[in-house]
C-alpha cells in the first residue's frame, strides 16, 4: 500500500499540493482519493493480472468508452499500471441495493451491450468464461492448490454448463457485476471497474448479474423477459442457469487464483473462494435438479 501511495503521489497529472487517501473495496488493486487544485479523483494501482487475463491497456479503452457511453466517470490518466478517474461522492451498492434498483442495474447492463462496442479502439479481447475456468483449473493444479484434486470434477461440469449455451449475437460486456461495481450518487447510478470489460455474449453478463446478487426466481424470470423482449424459451432458461452456475464457479477460482498471487489489504481470499464455491455447489445441484435429471 506503501509503495502504491508513492506512485500516486509521483503522478505527473496533478496540479499543486495534493492530499492523498486510500479507498476501501478493492480486492486486487490499491485505491485512493485524491484532490489538488483542479479537483478530486480516485486514483488505483494494478498492474497487468495474466493469471487472470487482465491487461490494463485493455481495460483503460474500456473505461473510456464507458464514459463516452454516459456509463461511468471519466479517465484522466491511464499508464504504467494506474489509472486515474473523475471522482464521485456515491454510494456503494451492496447486494441488497442491487436487488432494489434492479431495473436500473439491468438498464446500464443492456445500455453497455447496446452502446460500447462502436466505442472500443485498439486491440479487442473477448471474454468467454468457459475458457477461462479452464485456464484457472490448470493453473491451480500446476500450482498443486490446496483444492487442486477437485479441478477433474470442476472441469466436468465446465463442459456440460458449456454444452447448454445457445447462440447469442456478440456485444460488449462487463463481466464483473459484483454489487460494488454499482455506485448511486444520489441522482443516477454508474457502473465502474472495467477490468474483465471484453467482447460476448449478453448471457454471462445477464447470469453474473443474477449469481452475484443473489436474485430470486421470479426476479430472473423477469430479467429475461424485459431484456429479450419476450417470455425465454425452455432452452435460453436452461442456458441463463448453466451460465449461472459457471459465474459462480469463475468467482470462486478467482479466488482460489488470487490466493496464488494476489494480497491485497484486508482481503480473505479463502473466505471468498468458501463463498462464492458454496454459491456454485447451491446453484449447480438446482440446475441439475431442473434442467439434467428432469
Amino acid at each position: 500500500m506503501l509503495d502504491a501511495e508513492e506512485t500516486v503521489r509521483a503522478l505527473p497529472v496533478w496540479r499543486g499540493a495534493i492530499s492523498v487517501a486510500p479507498l476501501k473495496g478493492g480486492v486486487s488493486n490499491a485505491s485512493f482519493k485524491v484532490e489538488d487544485s483542479s479537483g478530486v479523483y480516485v486514483a488505483r494501482v494494478g498492474h497487468d493480472y495474466p493469471f487472470h487475463q487482465v491487461n490494463r491497456n485493455r481495460e483503460a479503452i474500456a473505461a473510456r468508452a464507458a464514459f463516452q457511453c454516459g456509463l461511468s466517470p471519466e479517465t484522466i490518466y491511464a499508464q504504467d499500471g494506474v489509472m486515474v478517474m473523475r471522482f464521485l461522492e456515491a454510494r456503494t451498492f451492496g447486494e441488497a441495493d442491487v436487488r432494489d434498483h434492479v431495473r436500473d442495474c439491468i438498464a446500464l447492463v443492456a445500455k453497455t451491450h447496446r452502446d460500447m462496442a462502436r466505442h472500443i479502439t485498439g486491440q479487442g479481447a473477448i471474454f468467454w468464461v468457459f475458457q477461462i475456468l479452464r485456464d484457472y483449473g490448470a493453473r491451480l493444479t500446476a500450482q498443486k492448490h490446496r483444492l487442486a484434486a477437485q479441478v477433474p470434477k470442476w472441469m466436468t461440469a465446465v463442459d456440460q454448463l458449456e454444452e447448454a449455451q445457445v447462440p447469442l449475437p456478440i456485444v460488449f460486456g462487463h463481466h464483473d457485476l459484483l454489487p460494488t461495481n454499482f455506485i448511486h450518487d444520489g441522482t443516477r447510478l454508474w457502473l465502474i471497474d472495467w477490468e474483465y470489460g471484453a467482447f460476448g455474449t449478453a448471457m454471462f453478463d445477464l447470469a453474473n448479474l443474477a449469481s452475484n446478487n443473489s436474485f430470486d426466481r421470479k426476479t430472473e424470470d423477469n430479467m429475461l423477459a424485459a431484456y429479450f423482449g419476450h417470455e425465454p424459451l425452455t432452452s435460453m432458461q436452461r442456458a441463463f442457469y448453466a451460465m449461472k452456475t459457471a459465474s459462480a464457479l469463475r468467482e470462486a477460482m478467482w479466488g482460489m487464483i488470487s490466493e496464488l498471487y494476489l494480497k491485497a489489504p484486508g482481503v480473505d481470499y479463502i473466505a471468498y473462494t468458501a463463498e462464492y464455491l458454496s454459491r456454485f455447489d447451491r446453484i449447480h445441484a438446482a440446475f441439475d435438479d431442473e434442467f439434467v435429471r428432469s
